[in-house]
């Protein structure tokens, strides 16, 4: 008698059993460590939604307002500004398109250049005054002990100053202009309907200054914080013509003390100069490689 084969399964089945049993087998340990990596998933957002409950609020960014003035809005500034004089715009730059812009970009351009040459001007016309009078700090202005200038005659007193500390103060200057044409979402540049003469705030993290910044170039106190809108453009108005007035006041020192007699008002107030007020440095830095002094 044969024995009984019924048991034994051709090569073939076996083959295909134990490809159906692998197979079987991966996809189980596949769905076990999905199953794992869900139950973390959730854990990790149960945690995060119970944390959230003890962590502070966000601040919400500051809303911004797009800034559009246009010609007529001149107009209207220009009176409240001087009623006397009211607009007054020779060169027609009110109605100008700069570098391929539109009008109300090139207007927000002159708005806020004027405001910056009007704060300029105004520290200008105050450390003039301060120099003219001899009023300096009483510590050391150098590291290496050198003390303030005693000079009275400031474009003289400013001859006297190393390029190393003219250069750390230009180095300040380029900071600052850097910072005032970044253009953010909560911080819009005066071309693209931003407000002129808005300093944006020092911010910091990463995508900021990379240490903290206690204080803001502009209200550093924050006294203006509750100030309301009218009393802001009160006091910008004041500015505006604080600085008009200032880029006449430096400008009339500088002239008589170049060409004397040209500001008769200041004839014998002002020391005469007979540099270049309008150089930085005592040698001419970009000439001095084609032989230019």
């Amino acid at each position: 008698n044969l024995p009984y084969l019924g048991h034994i399964k051709p090569r073939n089945q076996c083959k295909k059993n134990k490809k159906h049993y692998k197979s079987t087998h991966n996809y189980e340990i596949s769905l076990k460590t999905r199953l794992e990596k869900m139950k973390t998933a959730a854990a990790v957002l149960a945690l995060a939604a119970s944390a959230s409950a003890f962590a502070p609020a966000s601040k919400a960014p500051r809303a911004t307002v797009a800034v559009q003035e246009t010609k007529a809005d001149l107009e209207e500034l220009a009176k409240k500004l001087n009623p006397v004089v009211g607009f007054y715009d020779p060169l027609n730059l009110a109605e100008a398109e700069f570098w391929g812009t539109s009008n109300e970009a090139t207007i927000g351009f002159l708005r806020h250049a004027e405001i910056k040459h009007g704060r300029i001007a105004m520290f200008a016309f105050v450390g003039y005054i301060v120099h003219a009078n001899g009023i300096k700090f009483p510590w050391a202005m150098q590291m290496d002990g050198a003390s303030f200038p005693t000079e009275t005659n400031p474009p003289a007193l400013w001859d006297t100053v190393s390029d190393s500390a003219k250069w750390q103060i230009f180095s300040l200057i380029a900071f600052l202009e850097f910072w005032s044409e970044l253009s953010t979402p909560n911080h819009k540049h005066y071309m693209a309907g931003g407000k002129p003469g808005d300093f944006p705030d020092f911010t910091t993290g990463p995508d900021g200054i990379p240490h903290p910044v206690p204080f803001n170039l502009y209200d550093p106190f924050r006294f203006s914080k509750n100030m309301s809108e009218e009393k802001k453009e009160s006091r910008l108005r004041a500015e505006i013509n604080n600085g008009r007035l200032a880029q006449l006041g430096i400008f009339g020192f500088l002239c008589e003390q170049t060409t004397p007699g040209s500001v008769p008002l200041l004839t014998g107030i002002v020391q005469p100069y007979d540099g270049e007020p309008m150089a930085p440095f005592t040698t001419n830095v970009l000439g001095a490689p084609f032989g230019l002094n």
